[in-house]
């Protein structure tokens, strides 16, 4: 049985688009905001949304420069919450390595964005815990750095001047190590490879130096992450419970939604997403109506799959390519190993832009947006939503 066909929609105003980008307010691939836009002009993308962990304070700049390019402006937001029963029953839900651990989004938030004192003051909570952490892991660093005798010392503050905008996350702790490696070393390859063995405590590095994603990524895995020397385990204050995600993100004027992580490149599946239908009564238990994927982690085969399944049932399908990491990919989004996303799926993501563009509209007009007043999601008026957020995205963009 193949996927829902859009009605109304001719394959010719169907608009790539990409509703999943982390930017320098996170981390992200990208050295701006900017080049996001550049690269979507590039790629012919016609609407793009910031998903930034914890934070909005990206949205004016990204707000500017999609009118400046005349790309359309999703304003999302990510969290990761904690489900306690599934963590004691050990049961992963959307971090594989994680049971319980759950990230989620907060789609098509109004522009500009404010919250009530109790919303903000949980979403500032996070905030501070999340920087808590930082600290504690750059002071473990530098301990390593005396211990190694490696003349490297971190510091919060110039790390967030160099590398992040407000808040200093983990990844940009393996960016300010590899950059003070490169200066120690004064760019010489074997003189970096053989502080990174030291550091690494005698074990070689196995990434090239010269790729530098490749060597970011090591370093976190090896000093930052569970069972590395510089690792500081998160306080379960760090985490929200899925009640009190959703309900900031509903005070924010925005929509809920699942970001599924799908199948790695073994096939395997969380215990969470492994039971389609149970994740699904799951999913309307919350009030979800809208979920997200990241596709270049999936095979084509199961992402139309799980896609069909989801989107019989009502649900709104975004897609993404996140960018959450220092591999410069493109913002096209597409399956695992660069297979194209079939005609069926850039439908169905051009459709749930247009529910967030026309939800968006709404909202800022001060109107019931795709969320109705008991925080259900209206369901039933998906074809209305997206009706109006094409007329609203052909506007912006021409």
């Amino acid at each position: 049985m193949n996927p829902p066909v859009i009605k109304n929609v001719k394959r010719d105003k169907i608009f790539t688009v990409n509703n999943h980008l982390h930017t320098p307010y996170s981390f992200s691939a990208f050295s701006s905001i900017e080049q996001i836009f550049q690269m979507a002009g590039e790629e012919n993308i016609k609407s793009v949304g910031i998903n930034d962990f914890y934070t909005t304070d990206g949205y004016d700049e990204f707000n500017q420069l999609a009118h400046q390019y005349k790309i359309y402006p999703v304003f999302n937001i990510e969290f990761i919450g904690l489900i306690k029963e599934f963590q004691d029953k050990g049961i992963r839900v959307n971090d594989p390595n994680n049971p319980g651990r759950i990230y989620f989004s907060g789609k098509a938030l109004k522009y500009p964005f404010s919250l009530p004192e109790k919303q903000m003051g949980l979403l500032r909570s996070v905030q501070a815990e999340s920087q808590r952490q930082i600290r504690e892991m750059i002071v473990k660093a530098n301990d390593l750095f005396t211990l190694k005798e490696v003349d490297i010392h971190l510091d919060y503050d110039e790390i967030k001047r160099l590398y992040a905008k407000n808040l200093v996350r983990e990844r940009h702790l393996a960016k300010a190590i590899y950059h003070e490696i490169l200066r120690e070393s004064e760019s010489d390859v074997k003189k970096a490879n053989e502080l990174l063995k030291n550091i690494y405590s005698g074990v070689m590095p196995s990434a090239k130096f010269e790729d530098m994603a490749a060597v970011e990524n090591e370093i976190r895995s090896r000093l930052l992450k569970t069972g590395g020397p510089a690792f500081v385990p998160e306080d379960e204050s760090a985490f929200l419970s899925i009640p009190q995600v959703i309900d900031i993100i509903l005070a924010a004027g925005g929509i809920p939604c699942y970001p599924s992580l799908l199948d790695d490149a073994k096939g395997n599946l969380t215990e969470f997403e492994e039971d389609w239908q149970k994740m699904y009564e799951y999913l309307t238990e919350w009030n979800v109506g809208c979920i997200e994927l990241i596709p270049n982690r999936n095979s084509l085969e199961m992402l139309e799959r799980f896609v069909h399944f989801f989107r019989s049932r009502n649900m709104i399908i975004s897609l993404g390519t996140e960018h959450n990491a220092p591999d410069m990919i493109p913002l096209t989004p597409s399956c695992r190993g660069g297979v194209p996303l079939s005609e069926k799926l850039k439908a169905l993501s051009f459709e749930a832009s247009c529910v967030l563009a026309a939800h968006q509209h709404y909202t800022a007009a001060g109107k019931e947006g795709f969320m109705d007043k008991t925080g259900s999601p209206r369901i039933q008026d998906i074809d209305k939503f997206r009706e109006k957020g094409e007329s609203i995205i052909n506007h912006f963009v021409s």
